[in-house]
């Protein structure tokens, strides 16, 4: 099934042609975004394909994405991830062996791996300097062709969640909803609303007209049927529920934990942690050569 897709163009020098693609089974949002000057891009959060039931994978979007990469005559110079998604397998992994590309998300994820050995009872699990070629700091900078991209740390839905910030454009994951649909729950392990509130204050301290595209929709949402994910610094000051206009720290952090005490663990996400904090890789493969997934009975 084709993903439905967007595409928003760059809005000049500097800045980047940003292409979304949605994966409708967990609402996520994909980003293939390109330098028309080098004809380089970046491939930003996108999914593997899983089967719960079955606990099966595939990688039908993240080929959907590459053959769109092919048509439009572009080369991959970096595969990213903003953080390890709870609610969707990463297709990292994978796409750097399609691609070559390097993978890169950020230097926290040390942290969200050791939270998670615990969690799993797998004290020798999950070695990330490993599985993934760079581990951004805050403040970093690098290249995407002759585009400028730099790393803000953005915790809160996570302890180790980035924003890249690349001309006038910045990928705010999980911090952000849609302009019209708020911000992102912060009750994950490692999570927290406050540093949810403080993320989200710095990404609004960004120019006004930084395009922010954000990690996840579910329409149907207010009088729109289809998933939506850019706005600008502006539109989010002025609109969003959650922090446009004068909402204080507190009246947000209320809102936030209140709301999230109401909302079910995501689907994939006890299958997720196990393969995003490797990178996108399933779990060694045991004598049998088969990989298992370990569960935890009884811990949320």
């Amino acid at each position: 099934m084709t993903m439905f897709r967007r595409d928003s163009g760059s809005t000049g020098a500097g800045s980047p042609r940003v292409v979304g693609f949605y994966e409708k089974v967990t609402g996520s949002i994909q980003y293939l975004v390109i330098d028309e000057a080098t004809r380089q891009c970046a491939l930003i959060d996108v999914v593997q394909d899983f089967d719960p039931k079955a606990a099966a994978t595939s990688h039908d979007s993240a080929q959907e994405i590459l053959d769109f990469v092919k048509a439009e005559g572009l080369t991959v110079a970096w595969v990213l991830d903003t953080h390890p998604h709870a609610d969707h397998l990463m297709a990292s992994a994978w796409l750097k062996d399609q691609t070559g590309a390097p993978t890169g998300i950020g230097e926290m994820v040390e942290d969200i791996a050791a939270l998670w050995r615990k969690i799993y009872h797998l004290p020798d699990a999950f070695d990330p300097k490993a599985d993934f070629d760079r581990l951004f700091t805050e403040g970093e900078t690098f290249k995407l062709g002759n585009l400028d991209v730099r790393v803000m740390l953005s915790p809160g839905h996570t302890l180790g969640s980035i924003t890249y910030v690349i001309g006038g454009a910045a990928f705010v994951h999980d911090t952000f909803m849609h302009v019209d649909s708020g911000t992102a729950r912060a009750d994950f392990p490692g999570g927290s609303s406050e540093d949810l509130w403080h993320s989200l204050q710095a990404i609004l301290a960004l120019p006004a007209e930084t395009r922010l595209f954000v990690g996840h929709d579910y329409p149907p949402v207010g009088d729109r049927d289809d998933p939506a994910w850019e706005a600008t610094v502006a539109d989010h000051k002025a609109n969003n529920p959650h922090v446009g206009g004068d909402v204080t720290e507190a009246e947000f952090r209320a809102l936030r934990d209140k709301r999230d005490a109401t909302l079910s663990l995501p689907t994939q996400m006890l299958h997720a942690l196990q393969v995003n904090l490797r990178g996108g890789r399933l779990p060694a493969p045991e004598a049998d050569g088969q990989s298992y997934f370990k569960i935890p009975a009884n811990k949320f």
